[in-house]
């Protein structure tokens, strides 16, 4: 009679223990429907999707960091997905990481039924611009909406830290995100930072730029990651008036403050600048991300910020926290050039992204 007591027990107890305290299901890493989850906005039925490697309406415990990661030009973020979770594998933080990438389709891109559609010229999708289909949403709205959702204590009450990346056109994102982002401090307590990747350009505080001359001289454009210097971050750079004659929109936004709508029009300069320096934010710079691929921005405005990715990288991060004093950091990635893959698993790279 004992044992069919203690039977019956152990077979109440595995049936209602499920309905109380479910086991964190696995991972998902492949870049397929089953990893798809959708964010409405607005209200709906408007909705963006993003890959996660875990639903961000169930409950999980075990969940203690996120990471977002913002594709480049391509719209790739099946591959962007890849990359991020081929990172947490290497960290060994896929179990206790929700891992995000976000798909912000524009230009010829195919829509599914409700799906917002972003800009992709001008203040595009990379710097917070409005949906074309939905004017009152802009692409900054979906990662404000996204960090809403990870600081839900309903579902992660473990999570405490968010980290926001991307590269090349990712990395624009990331760095005006960064600037101009309005949940930032107000997500009950979980924190947030910012992993900038190689961008073309940046929204530069002020309207100056750096000088063709030491650091900046393009003479040297090719040669700044040679030598024993090639995996330090460059700083000797100055900085003065931009001739607009060369390219009269320089300073407007994206790439300075000027005539800003949509997302970033309420903010003022002051507050932006110092919402940019404020903020945690980390530089990574491929290097030898020295040559014109990849979309690389080559208008006036662009070569206005310095002659290369990395180049223009050193100056902004050297003028941000030199000039106007960020703590930010800045880490030159060994041998890597302009690729993502490359950039995002390398081991020095790791801990930023996945923070302890």
């Amino acid at each position: 009679m004992r044992i069919i007591v203690l039977a019956s027990t152990a077979l109440l107890a595995s049936a209602s223990g499920p309905s109380s305290v479910s086991a964190p299901s696995a991972p998902c890493v492949t870049a397929k429907a089953a990893c798809e989850i959708w964010i409405p906005l607005g209200g709906g039925p408007a909705r963006s999707m993003s890959y996660s490697t875990y639903p961000l309406d169930k409950p999980n415990a075990s969940i203690t960091r996120a990471l977002i990661m913002v594709h480049g030009a391509d719209r790739n973020a099946d591959h962007y997905f890849a990359t991020a979770t081929a990172a947490g594998f290497l960290a060994g933080a896929l179990e206790n990481t929700i891992i995000i990438a976000p798909r912000f389709i524009a230009g010829k891109d195919e829509p599914e039924p409700n799906e917002i559609v972003w800009p992709n010229r001008g203040d595009s999708w990379r710097s917070g611009g409005a949906s074309p289909s939905n004017p009152s949403l802009s692409s900054f709205d979906l990662a404000d909406e996204l960090l809403r959702k990870l600081s839900d204590k309903r579902n992660f009450p473990k999570l405490t830290h968010i980290v926001v990346a991307g590269h090349s056109a990712g990395g624009q994102f990331a760095t005006r995100y960064e600037m101009s982002n309005k949940v930032h401090g107000k997500l009950g307590g979980v924190t947030v930072s910012y992993v900038v990747a190689n961008p073309s350009s940046y929204a530069w505080p002020t309207a100056l730029r750096p000088l063709p001359v030491g650091d900046g001289d393009p003479a040297l454009a090719d040669k700044e990651a040679l030598g024993d210097s090639g995996e330090a971050v460059h700083s000797h750079f100055n900085y003065g008036p931009f001739d607009s004659t060369r390219a009269p929109g320089y300073d407007r936004w994206p790439a300075g403050l000027e005539n800003r709508t949509g997302y970033t029009a309420g903010v003022s300069d002051e507050q932006l600048t110092r919402q940019l320096v404020e903020r945690p934010t980390t530089y990574l710079l491929g290097q030898v991300d020295v040559l014109p691929l990849g979309g690389f921005d080559s208008s006036p405005s662009g070569m206005a910020q310095g002659p290369t990715r990395r180049a223009r990288g050193e100056a902004f991060f050297t003028y941000v926290t030199k000039t106007l004093g960020a703590k930010h950091n800045a880490i030159i990635v060994p041998e890597c050039g302009h690729n993502d893959r490359c950039i995002y698993t390398a081991s020095v790279v790791l801990p930023v992204i996945f923070p302890q």
